[in-house]
């Protein structure tokens, strides 16, 4: 885990929050919470890259398709995950059981993704595939 992981933890100081990642617009992890397994962290991480990529083509549906996405929710028999854009390429996810207080779990993550302002902040990968 890296210091950003501490600062997740405190996402879950909300009753029925799960777990959280912070995740690159490519799907990499970023940071987990400390006691999420670093493989399920991995595969989240991916799924999540999907997801906030599929929602993001969604601005048409509400009759505008430059409106920017600004987060998703996903709901479970359950629980709930929920995704937040935390900067330029960056991505803040969120688990919770059914009963957690929407409004506080929301308002947690904005905070937090505000505290960390330019750290949670990925530049975009560039030359993938070129060598010095």
């Amino acid at each position: 885990m890296n210091d950003l992981s501490w600062m997740l933890d405190s996402a879950l100081e909300i009753p029925g929050a799960l777990h959280a990642v912070l995740i690159s617009a490519d799907g990499l992890l970023m940071a987990r919470t400390k006691d999420f397994d670093r493989d399920d962290a991995d595969r989240v991480a991916a799924a999540m890259s999907g997801v906030q990529s599929l929602s993001r083509t969604l601005g048409f549906f509400c009759e505008d398709p430059s409106q920017r996405w600004r987060q998703t929710l996903v709901e479970f028999d359950g629980g709930w995950v929920f995704v937040i854009s935390a900067g330029e390429g960056a991505y803040l996810g969120v688990s919770a059981t059914a009963d957690v207080d929407m409004a506080d779990i929301t308002f947690r993550m904005q905070q937090l993704v505000s505290r960390l302002g330019k750290e949670l902040t990925t530049p975009p990968r560039e030359n993938l595939g070129a060598r010095s």
